[in-house]
């Protein structure tokens, strides 16, 4: 202990620059050292995890630290060198500490710009809307709220009261305010439409009577890309105050996912429905656009004035084939009708005669019919049971999704489930509501 005392009153007895030449070396000597201990410790522990989070936060923590260590061996060689009582030390003892408030408001805020963006995505689902720009935007909200609190405890220690300062733009801020009103108003909507999920990125919506695919959900405003390629920008104030119909889920990532291909045919009276759903049923499965599951349908929905009115009922796996498929199936459908003697109605002048059809033709056509009743009698019994089985497991799905035990993945890929199957008896379900 004598020895560290005698070293002391040793140091304490040197010149004035001596002094401050050994406390330039202690400093930078403390800096060479923390920084190997950075290098060979902190950064291959950082090289080796699988996060790149760390990797971002490596380079602002550690030349803040070194920052650090220089401005407090600065500090501390001249507290040595003056003493703490000194006049200059106490003047400038202040603007120290105010360095060091600051620093540690870089720190944070550097912290918050790295760790924001992976807390969100942590705890967002991965098909909810993420609004273009949010993260940018929280992360300068809350920089910002850092920075302030920062600068005013600085300007604290400085003796300046940054409440003061702001007051007196009280007024200023009013009008800005009043002025950005709808602005405000687009990017408060703009997280309304992220916690409400109405839609995603890429799913087919209709608002304000354009049809489209969501390119973006900005701060500002939602882009719809129309079938023409036309961009249509529709401000958040009006889509949160539209009625929104949602034509296909399109998923988070921008990848089309499957809709709906409805198409009514009509017949002529003298057809035999069952022959007339079965050719359009076949058809159907051998389009190489439509889903084999679930399986496509075909039902009787109207009798109308002049024709027998049946609906198709089918999945198209992206709903950017929509239209490829519905060319397929009405250029087919024609072909095929012609093949099998069906007749589409249409308006036309009729001149009677007592020829009769060929004979071999109504003879094909017979045969067809009796092939078609039976087929689609196996293809109702069929339709009965999926329609029963899907009711049972919606019923048995709804009953485990009430449980409290299930984790998060499970409960997403129930309620996954639970959409598809409603999704299939809907389709089941929808000529009754004709």
């Amino acid at each position: 202990m004598w020895q560290i005392n005698e070293a002391v009153d040793k140091l304490n007895g040197l010149d004035v620059w001596a002094q401050w030449a050994f406390g330039i070396v202690a400093t930078l000597l403390t800096l060479s050292i923390v920084r190997l201990l950075m290098v060979k410790i902190l950064l291959d522990f950082v090289k080796r995890t699988s996060f790149d989070w760390d990797d971002k936060l490596y380079s602002p923590i550690t030349k803040r630290i070194y920052i650090f260590i220089l401005i407090t061996g600065l500090l501390l060689t001249m507290t040595w060198i003056m003493g703490e009582d000194d006049s200059f030390v106490i003047s400038v003892n202040p603007v120290f500490q105010a360095i060091f408030i600051l620093l540690s408001a870089s720190l944070l805020s550097a912290t918050f710009k790295v760790m924001i963006p992976v807390i969100i995505d942590q705890f967002s689902e991965p098909s909810s809307v993420t609004v273009s720009g949010s993260n940018s935007l929280i992360i300068f909200l809350s920089r910002a709220a850092i920075w302030f609190g920062g600068l005013y405890l600085a300007l604290s220690e400085l003796g300046i009261e940054l409440l003061g300062v702001l007051a007196s733009l009280a007024v200023f801020s009013l009008i800005i305010g009043l002025a950005m009103q709808q602005t405000l108003g687009n990017i408060v909507n703009s997280f309304m439409l992220a916690l409400d999920q109405p839609f995603e990125v890429g799913d087919r919506i209709e608002v304000e009577g354009k049809t489209g695919s969501v390119v973006s959900v900005g701060i500002l405003s939602t882009k719809i890309l129309t079938h023409e390629e036309n961009l249509v920008v529709v401000p958040n104030n009006s889509l949160i105050n539209s009625t929104i119909i949602n034509h296909a889920r399109g998923g988070g990532d921008g990848a089309g996912r499957r809709i709906s291909l409805v198409q009514d045919i009509g017949v002529s009276y003298n057809e035999d429905i069952d022959h007339v759903k079965y050719t359009i049923l076949k058809l159907m499965r051998e389009c190489p656009y439509v889903l084999s599951t679930p399986e496509p349908r075909v039902l009787l929905i109207e009798l109308g004035d002049f024709a027998k009115v049946f609906r198709m009922f089918g999945w198209v796996e992206d709903y950017t084939d929509e239209f490829v498929a519905r060319d397929w199936l009405l250029k087919n459908l024609d072909e095929h009708f012609k093949r099998e003697g069906i007749e589409i109605p249409y308006p036309t002048a009729v001149e009677i005669t007592t020829e009769s059809k060929p004979e071999g033709n109504q003879r094909h056509k017979n045969n067809s019919v009796r092939m078609a009743r039976m087929q689609m009698i196996k293809e109702d019994k069929q339709l009965v049971r999926e329609r029963a089985s899907a009711k049972i497991e919606i019923e048995s799905i709804t009953e485990r999704l009430q449980g409290v035990d299930l984790d998060k993945k499970e409960r997403a890929l129930l309620e996954e489930d639970l959409r598809g199957l409603n999704s299939v008896l809907s389709m089941f379900e929808a000529g009754s509501d004709d």
